[in-house]
């Protein structure tokens, strides 16, 4: 039957269809990559700004400012920036509207920067599984990248304690 309707042109054929799902995959994937590494570096630049204008501590401030130009150039390098762009869809994004349950809760610097931290990482696990889709060779950089941050955020709450 799909035949037919292929045939008298009423129905795509399955290559057009394929094609078609490819291209939608590919469009998907690149407004994860888009979305996570601006979620990664607004986490980095959030903890950047505590350690350089609250903490006043410089060689962190400019740790976190190397972590977060390092990021971009893991994406220069691997993903189409331009596809990146024109893929976003921030107005159609589900997540963008209100604000999570515990988004909405800070009580001091410290959860600010957990917070931030947790974004990151989480972040980065996301687009070290979803980099494999594009770039295969580019998850082992944000596997290495995310643990750098696990030592970090040790490092840094056990300061703050």
């Amino acid at each position: 039957m799909l035949d037919l309707l292929v045939h008298v042109g009423w129905a795509p054929s399955p290559a057009k269809l394929i094609k078609k799902n490819k291209m939608k995959d590919k469009k998907n994937i690149y407004r994860v990559l888009d979305a996570n590494l601006n979620r990664a570096r607004e986490g980095l630049r959030v903890v950047e700004e505590v350690a350089r204008l609250l903490w006043e501590d410089e060689k962190l401030s400019k740790n976190l400012k190397s972590l977060r130009h390092k990021l971009t150039r893991i994406s220069q390098e691997n993903f189409d920036q331009k596809l990146l762009l024109r893929y976003r869809d921030s107005q159609g994004d589900l997540g963008a509207k209100g604000m999570g349950f515990y988004e909405g809760k800070r009580k001091d610097v410290k959860t600010i920067v957990q917070a931030n931290l947790r974004r990151l990482e989480e972040a980065l696990r996301v687009l070290e599984e979803f980099g494999k889709l594009v770039k295969k060779d580019v998850a082992e950089s944000f596997k290495n990248l995310r643990f750098k941050i696990y030592t970090l955020e040790k490092n840094i709450l056990d300061l703050e304690k």
